[in-house]
């Protein structure tokens, strides 16, 4: 008899193929390991998966699609403002011409960071209106964005952050190889610098004072963890509260130049961070700030540039992800495009290769997971009945967005490409319109019928704020989803992500949430207390769990994980009604996860993402669901085997 030690996430290593493997043991592995033992990652990414081999789906299609209207081969004109895409796209691509002008396009701008002599000088340069620099670049070590009002999101209102740190979390300034990437990252910038033309010297007193300031930043700004708190964001207080603390910069002279009025009030994200602004952002720390934004600004500029610049730019990246080698100039003029254009190349994907049939067949799934929703809640045994009523109002008012918007944002028609200018000016230009127009929302009606995902995103997402979720049209395809496969295995991988959404509708953040997404509190005091020991026994489950070099965080991904315990317990519940095939379900399922990542991918991702790894997703969802264990007979000495005081179900 076989006696296998009880684990979380089942038997053996998710990282390790093992074509002998029984479901009873490890359900990712049984399923995946015949692919997992061939799968080979490119050089130029940091994993291979079904994930990954869509997104790749989509990149080829788009760049092909690219190519033909660059050819005239097909219609520019059959979206709006798709001619702009393909005349930014154009410029990305001219490598010759980027390598033609090397570091010019950036020289005015580098010259003026250089030029600030003290801190009155750096409050002239933000009186000015950053001169388009600052703006333009992302290198101030402090944010402004307008977004709906969490507690009357009809209105809204201004949000305050601190910025990103140079590693990718808080937390990573503890890990052993913190100093050994920090270094490379300094050896990256000097070569940077130095091509730009800046002293050897200069460049050294740049970069020193620079990391002294990433450092005092790590211990201060939020952590990926603090992040995942999404509600913990809302902190208003008044405009004059607000200017308060700044005593050295001059914060309102600078807000005058975003705003002809100021708001009342402003909605802190990282009070912390607020409360340390004078400490962090003074005269005394001119030095430090100034080389943390030049060094923001070479690295973050180096892309757009000749490719000798990219190159250069590049070591810190491999280090952090661990990808091998550069991605080629067509990979990332797509993605430079898509930066901005998002919207219109995705209605350009969505109606090119979203069938009307597909759409169809997915709004009515989507309508049958929420009658199944509705049919857990109402038959909820540890809900009140107030609280019910309440989750089944929120459940009905929810908007569903497929596919791909009808109509376009505005900022679009807003958006200017130069054809005869370099591609680093274009996307300082278009990055300034994109900022100005988020700026300019703030005394302006909320529109809830913006999408927060293109058409050619393979992803799926709920918005508290709107209380909609969205399916662009590039996650419709296998093997999420596909007309020609069993009812049951489409369950299991759009069935399944569909049901998540819904569930982030009623997560430890999206719970906060009412039907119009508001943040209110609809519930009993004796139903959210249950409602967080249940979530905490969801956050134990996931906690520590090992991943390759890593171990999961419960909390900082708790949110992900009641929706892929929800969204799975509902996707069986519309199976079983519907007669599918179990094993089909479990089977997708699995395979719809299916992965492989570098070590160094799996640290970052761990350390700043709040979804779990992928092949994570699979075998602890599915421990905590009776039907698997009927299924495949699975016993107490099985690896998949979860006592069931240890299972966790909320939705």
């Amino acid at each position: 008899m076989k006696n296998i030690l009880q684990v979380r996430g089942g038997a053996g290593d998710l990282t390790k193929a093992d074509v002998n493997v029984s479901p009873k043991d490890n359900l990712y592995l049984a399923v995946n390991s015949a692919w997992q033992k061939d799968a080979v990652i490119p050089a130029d990414r940091t994993e291979i998966g079904v994930n990954t081999e869509i997104d790749m789906r989509i990149e080829k299609r788009m760049k092909d699609d690219l190519a033909a209207l660059l050819a005239g081969k097909e219609d520019v004109n059959s979206v709006p403002n798709l001619a702009k895409a393909v005349d930014f796209y154009k410029l990305a691509l001219n490598i010759d011409q980027r390598n033609a002008e090397k570091t010019a396009p950036i020289q005015a701008d580098l010259h003026e960071l250089l030029a600030l002599k003290d801190f009155s000088d750096f409050n002239t340069l933000a009186a000015s209106n950053l001169n388009q620099i600052l703006n333009s670049a992302v290198i101030l070590p402090f944010a402004f964005e307008v977004d709906a009002d969490m507690k009357n999101t009809q209105k809204h209102a201004l949000y305050f952050a601190g910025p990103g740190t140079f590693l990718p979390d808080t937390s990573s300034y503890q890990a052993p190889d913190a100093e050994k990437l920090l270094q490379i990252l300094a050896k990256q910038t000097q070569h940077l610098l130095e091509l730009a033309g800046v002293e050897t010297a200069e460049a050294e007193v740049i970069i020193k004072s620079g990391l002294i300031f990433d450092q005092k930043l790590a211990k201060v700004v939020k952590s990926s963890e603090e992040w995942s708190d999404y509600p913990a964001c809302y902190n208003p207080i008044s405009l004059a509260e607000f200017l308060i603390k700044f005593k050295s910069f001059a914060i309102k002279t600078y807000l005058e130049t975003l705003f002809d009025k100021l708001p009342e009030r402003v909605i802190v994200m990282e009070p912390r961070y607020l409360d340390k602004i004078e400490a962090l952002f003074n005269p005394d720390n001119f030095d430090q700030i100034k080389g943390w934004m030049l060094m923001k600004f070479i690295n973050n500029s180096a892309k757009l540039l000749s490719q000798e610049m990219r190159e250069a730019a590049f070591p810190f990246r491999q280090a952090v992800s661990g990808v091998a080698e550069l991605p080629p100039v067509q990979r990332q003029a797509y993605y430079l495009t898509n930066d901005f254009f998002d919207e219109v190349l995705g209605v350009f994907y969505g109606q090119k290769y979203l069938g009307q049939a597909a759409k169809a067949d997915i709004t009515q799934m989507i309508k049958q997971m929420i009658k199944v929703y509705e049919s857990r809640i109402a038959n909820n045994t540890w809900l009140s009945q107030a609280t019910k009523d309440k989750a089944i109002v929120k459940l009905n008012a929810l908007v569903l967005k497929i596919g791909y918007p009808e109509k376009l944002e505005a900022i679009y028609d807003q958006l200017k490409v130069e054809p005869t200018v370099s591609l680093y000016e274009n996307q300082k230009v278009c990055s300034v319109i994109r900022a100005k127009y988020n700026l300019s929302k703030l005394f302006k009606p909320v529109n809830r019928n913006v999408w927060l995902m293109p058409g050619n995103m393979n992803n799926a997402c709920y918005d508290p704020q709107r209380n909609d979720i969205t399916f662009p049209a590039g996650i419709l395809q296998a093997p999420f989803y596909d007309l020609k496969q069993s009812r049951a295995a489409n369950y299991g991988g759009i069935g399944a992500t569909i049901a998540h959404e819904i569930s982030h509708a009623f997560d430890n953040n999206g719970a906060q949430f009412d039907e119009n997404g508001n943040l209110n509190n609809w519930w009993t005091k004796q139903d959210f207390d249950e409602f967080e020991k249940r979530t905490q026994a969801a956050v134990d489950l996931y906690d520590g769990v090992q991943y390759g070099p890593s171990k999961l965080n419960g909390k900082q991904i708790v949110a992900e994980n009641i929706a892929d315990l929800g969204g799975l317990t509902c996707a069986i519940q519309a199976n079983k009604l519907e007669g599918g095939n179990m094993k089909d379900l479990f089977e997708n399922y699995a395979r719809s996860w299916a992965q492989i990542q570098r070590p160094a991918a799996i640290k970052t991702e761990v350390s700043v993402d709040v979804h779990d790894p992928q092949p994570t997703r699979v075998n602890i969802p599915v421990q905590c669901q009776k039907e698997f264990y009927e299924t495949y007979q699975v016993g107490p000495t099985d690896g998949m085997w979860l006592d069931p005081e240890k299972r966790v179900e909320i939705w």
